[in-house]
């Protein structure tokens, strides 16, 4: 080993022989530790998602003494800098002293990880926080928190500083009310990013919770600019009575899932007026199902396990699942709607135009992952099979006019079924799905490896040929589309599969589509929507992004969809060469070349036909000091090489990748925008004007 080399080994600690594993190796930490050395590991993320899960752990905490009957209210405010005060009217946490931990147990509860009375089923028969981490995960990641609580005619309070205790637990007053206070501020060390609270995502969260625990009264307030931020402090347990000039909004259903079911189809047209509802316990596991049929054809299933979302949906999906097939092919057979010749309903028949909630409530609880996005408990699954199919089974009779406009439109979705697998298995042959006859519009890469596989999707001929000659030819693929393709919100796969464009899209991922939909024939894991930075262009995205949403979702789900971002201008001054993004970006670049605004070229756009200035000596020193600005309308009017720098290549690009936050509101959202209710869609229009970036 080189004297050098041997030197910055030794500052490395590699020289001779690693260090020994053994027990000294082993780093014990102690406390709240872990939860600020791996936030993630506790609530995700550290952006904005994570920084949002502490209001839901601590309003869990407050939601789980409604549902075991002890409250009736609670009460959410967002409060001056970056302060969060959740309070309810339950029993309130105990301040006692524990046997074990030999402190009180409001201390315990704060700064102890797994501890929290939801272990066994004495004081919480349900809940939906299980592993005694919320409040003290929640605690170690605030800069402050403070405790109070109103019981046995005593007001306690105890203070915190990431996650450390202050001081002991102590009475500060008498009190006739009871239940809990929370106060904290997130630590902005831990939160990067920012202490920023998004009030729609709060609101939208808390009115959905409403609906899950009926009967329960829970208020929002927005106090983050009040004057009076010492008076939203007050250890009273709600701080609305005082009447404060602040928005807020207060939600109470009596209806639970058939008021959350109303909800979601405001924008929809319904086919039958009744809205199924079933409350029932079966086997130790309450069954709650509303469901309604509207004039569409995407089913719209939203499920919470001890109200818990859960975006994969689980064992109680399959029982709510199962049983609404059987109840409806029985129905129809016996009604005689459905006749000797006819097959059976299939799943995705009943399915179509859906939108059903389902929620159980069980005391011992599974879930698969650390996300709880799927349940796994198995007697959820026979529990909802039983309740849901008896009710459904007593609906459908009951309600004659409901039932036939529900079979004759599943009958409706079984013939649809039939034409669009003819149409799909024309389209999606064997060779095509295998990759053996692509689109000839299709410019294939040479690796066939979809991991260093990309498709631009661009928009038309001109834009197609310059990336086709500007790309990488060995990892990048080019599909150029012509014009906009159809809108599939409301299409089924024989229209959409009518389309040129959209076959051949569909052919060139390699998946194929609807019931033989295979992610891992996905033939490029980046798949690049190219479009030009204009009002069409951005239709035509938003045309993709429907398709994807609809029709690929674990495409989207899986991070396999990116936004490309090509320039809106080329700055030149002299052999100084730069692209902006941005108005703002191209002010910036004139600024740091020292150009004014007098020597600013004008804009130029592409094809302009000025008659060119009659060059002297002195016009050539005028041109090199004078910086010319062109202005892209689209990617077709790049030459491939500044298409290449600016847009393809992967050292220097910039892309957006499709996530979803949100299904419920992106789902909303597709809807509003691609649908056919012309009135919703004019007023979010109107209501997003300001916010909206228009080229003209």
């Amino acid at each position: 080993m080189a004297k050098n080399d041997e030197k910055e080994a030794k500052k490395r600690g590699t020289t001779g022989a690693a260090k020994a594993y053994d027990a000294s190796s082993i780093q014990v930490l102690e406390g709240l530790e872990p939860v600020r050395k791996r936030p993630g590991m506790y609530i995700g993320t550290t952006g904005p998602e994570g920084l949002h899960h502490l209001v839901w752990e601590i309003f869990d905490n407050a939601r789980d003494e409604a549902m075991a009957g002890r409250c009736d209210t609670i009460e959410v405010a967002l409060l001056p800098d970056g302060y969060v005060r959740v309070a309810d009217n339950g029993n309130g946490i105990p301040v006692g002293i524990h046997p074990k931990t030999k402190v009180s147990a409001l201390e315990t509860i704060m700064t102890t990880l797994h501890a929290g009375g939801k272990f066994d089923n004495a004081a919480y028969k349900v809940s939906g926080g299980l592993h005694g981490v919320g409040a003290s995960v929640v605690n170690a990641l605030s800069e402050h928190a403070k405790v109070v609580v109103h019981q046995d005619g005593g007001m306690h309070m105890q203070e915190y500083k990431i996650g450390k205790v202050l001081a002991k637990v102590k009475k500060i007053g008498t009190t006739k009310e009871h239940g809990t206070i929370v106060l904290f501020k997130p630590d902005a060390t831990i939160f990067k990013e920012g202490i920023v609270w998004n009030w729609d995502k709060i609101v939208n969260h808390l009115r959905q919770q409403a609906y899950l625990v009926k009967g329960t009264r829970i208020s929002v307030i927005d106090a983050r600019e009040a004057d009076q931020k010492r008076a939203f402090d007050t250890d009273r347990i709600f701080v609305r009575e005082h009447g404060f000039e602040t928005p807020s909004t207060t939600f109470y259903f009596e209806g639970g899932l058939r008021s959350l079911v109303a909800f979601y189809n405001k924008r929809q047209a319904p086919i039958h007026k009744n809205i199924f509802y079933v409350d029932k316990e079966q086997d130790n596991v309450m069954v709650e199902v509303a469901f309604q049929y509207v004039d569409d054809i995407t089913p719209r299933i939203t499920a919470f396990a001890n109200n818990t979302y859960n975006s994969e949906g689980g064992t109680h999906v399959t029982g709510f699942k199962t049983a609404l097939t059987r109840s409806l092919n029985a129905y129809g057979r016996a009604a005689n709607i459905i006749k000797e010749k006819d097959e059976n309903f299939t799943g995705d028949d009943v399915l179509e135009g859906i939108t059903a909630v389902i929620s159980v409530k069980l005391p011992e609880i599974q879930f698969e992952g650390q996300t709880k996005g799927k349940l796994g408990s198995t007697e959820a699954q026979s529990a909802v099979a039983t309740v849901f199919g008896s009710a459904l089974s007593s609906f459908l009779e009951e309600n004659p006019d409901d039932a036939r406009a529900i079979i004759n439109k599943v009958l409706l979705a079984l013939k649809a079924r039939k034409a669009a697998k003819a149409a799909k298995d024309s389209v999606l042959r064997k060779g095509a799905l295998e990759g053996m006859t692509l689109p000839g519009k299709l410019a294939d890469c040479q690796v066939k490896a979809p991991e260093e596989a990309e498709l631009f999707i661009v928009e038309g001929d001109s834009a197609g040929g310059s990336s086709k000659q500007g790309r990488d030819r060995r990892t990048q693929a080019i599909l150029p589309l012509r014009g906009k393709i159809l809108n599939v919100e409301r299409a089924r796969i024989d229209r959409m599969l009518a389309s040129v464009e959209i076959r051949a899209l569909v052919v060139a991922l390699g998946t194929a589509i609807g019931d033989v939909f295979d992610l891992t024939k996905l033939r490029y894991h980046k798949i690049i929507i190219a479009t030009d930075a204009d009002v069409d262009g951005a239709h035509i995205r938003t045309l993709l992004l429907t398709l994807f949403y609809r029709h690929f979702r674990p495409v989207v789900d899986g991070g396999f969809i990116y936004i490309a971002q090509p320039p809106l201008y080329k700055i030149a001054r002299g052999k100084d060469v730069r692209y902006a993004y941005t108005d703002a970006e191209k002010d910036l670049i004139l600024k740091n070349m020292g150009v004014a605004p007098a020597e600013v070229g004008g804009v130029a756009e592409e094809g302009d036909d000025a008659a060119p200035e009659e060059e002297t000596e002195e016009t050539k020193v005028k041109k090199s000091t004078k910086a010319n600005i062109q202005r892209y309308k689209g990617l077709g009017e790049m030459n491939p090489s500044e298409l290449w720098e600016t847009t393809m290549d992967p050292t220097q690009r910039v892309l957006k990748r499709v996530t979803i936050e949100d299904a419920q509101e992106a789902d909303r959202i597709f809807d509003v925008l691609m649908g056919t209710d012309v009135a919703s869609r004019k007023s979010f229009i109107q209501s997003n004007a300001k916010t909206a970036t228009l080229d003209v």
